[in-house]
């Protein structure tokens, strides 16, 4: 395999994409460094990691962590820095300069930032001759104002945001009161498509696609992040994803949320330009290895049973059965489904959940913020400065 053996460093080991990533790239023969800010994250647990460094929190030590970055990479030999989660962003414009010596899986920060703004996102996408969404920004209580009486087809959400934090879904005209746009933190409200959501991860070279997976999730962390994945087919969604992929020429890792209306159009809806859950219908070592660094063939996902976090499941899907009288759904798709973080040989990940999670559960009981917010409070990126 080419530039087998090399030191890949994966940024983000808090998350399980991360953890998913560092057994794929161990299991094809290179060294993984795992590097974050939290001092017990599960992927440090894993037999793929050679080594873990703990991180300055970027979001508020931006310039001591791109220092701590660099004298990781040159003190473990890194060739190759694989970001999964908003740390990309950070380190994108540690890279900005061209001094760093290893290569960053990932666009330039402009670009980056482009996606991640829900409302760029859209006209980029409708400059690349796709259908799209009416999509507003909202930069001032007089944009609001504008369109106060039609906020029952519309959804409101921060430009900057993930896991559908602060989103308002066809609210009452009332419920605006409280939300206060600025030309920092601006809004988007974007006309409500009614149909099947479907989550899109990709990565890519140089505008290609060398893997994809197209899924669904049933159930979510509350109304954000999913913690149960159903792999679907759709053609209009790859093809959407490839016209992004090639208009923006990417090279790293994307990911999208789509929609599939009755009629079998799809739109995008917004794009996160990190890992997200599709990366586990992946478990082929060598072939997405080679897709990724070396020139073989597009990867396609080798994995068809529901992928989950169980630990989340008892902790935000059985109360949410238990709330809407989904019971036996509840324990089908616990029977159904596989562990995700399970892999032959290496189970220490899965008994990490525990200490990892009293770790968040420090940051939010300090911060008195919901354990998803506190999952990701060091890392977040919500615009430039």
């Amino acid at each position: 395999m080419p530039g087998a053996d090399r030191s890949i460093l994966i940024t983000g080991a808090r998350a399980p994409v991360a953890l998913h990533l560092a057994r794929l790239f161990h299991g094809a023969g290179h060294r993984v460094v795992l590097a974050d800010t939290p001092a017990r994250p599960i992927a440090a647990t894993s037999k793929a990691c050679a080594r873990y460094h703990r991180l300055p929190p970027p979001r508020f030590a931006r310039q001591d962590y791109a220092g701590t970055v660099e004298a990781l990479i040159r003190a473990e030999g890194i060739d190759l820095v694989i970001p999964t989660c908003e740390e990309v962003f950070y380190l994108a414009l540690a890279w900005r300069g061209g001094a760093m010596p290893a290569k960053v899986f990932a666009p330039a920060i402009e670009l980056l930032a482009e996606v991640h703004n829900k409302h760029a996102f859209i006209r980029l996408a409708e400059r690349l001759g796709l259908e799209v969404p009416e999509t507003a920004l909202l930069n001032s209580r007089d944009d609001i104002e504008a369109i106060r009486n039609r906020s029952r087809v519309l959804v409101f959400k921060p430009a900057w945001s993930r896991f559908a934090s602060h989103v308002l879904l066809r609210p009452p005209p009332q419920a605006l009161d409280f939300v206060t746009p600025s030309p920092a933190t601006p809004w988007v409200a974007q006309h409500f498509v009614d149909g099947e959501e479907i989550s899109a991860y990709a990565v890519a070279r140089e505008g290609r696609i060398k893997g994809l997976a197209l899924y669904r999730s049933l159930y979510r962390a509350g109304t954000g992040a999913g913690i149960f994945f159903e792999r679907v087919e759709d053609d209009a969604a790859r093809e959407l994803v490839e016209r992004i992929v090639a208009g923006t020429s990417w090279t790293g890792q994307i990911s999208f949320d789509l929609m599939r209306e009755p009629s079998g159009r799809v739109l995008p809806l917004e794009c996160n330009p990190r890992a997200v859950s599709g990366l586990h219908f992946f478990r082929d070592p060598a072939r997405f290895v080679d897709a990724v660094l070396g020139e073989g063939p597009e990867v396609a996902p080798d994995v068809t049973a529901p992928q989950t976090v169980r630990l989340a499941m008892w902790i935000y899907g059985l109360p949410a059965a238990l709330r809407s009288g989904g019971l036996a759904q509840f324990r089908k798709a616990m029977h159904e489904s596989q562990e995700l973080l399970d892999w032959p040989g290496d189970s220490a990940p899965v008994r990490a959940q525990w200490p990892a999670l009293a770790e968040i559960a420090g940051v939010a009981w300090r911060e008195r913020i919901s354990l998803q917010a506190a999952s990701t409070r060091d890392i977040e990126w919500n615009g430039p400065d």
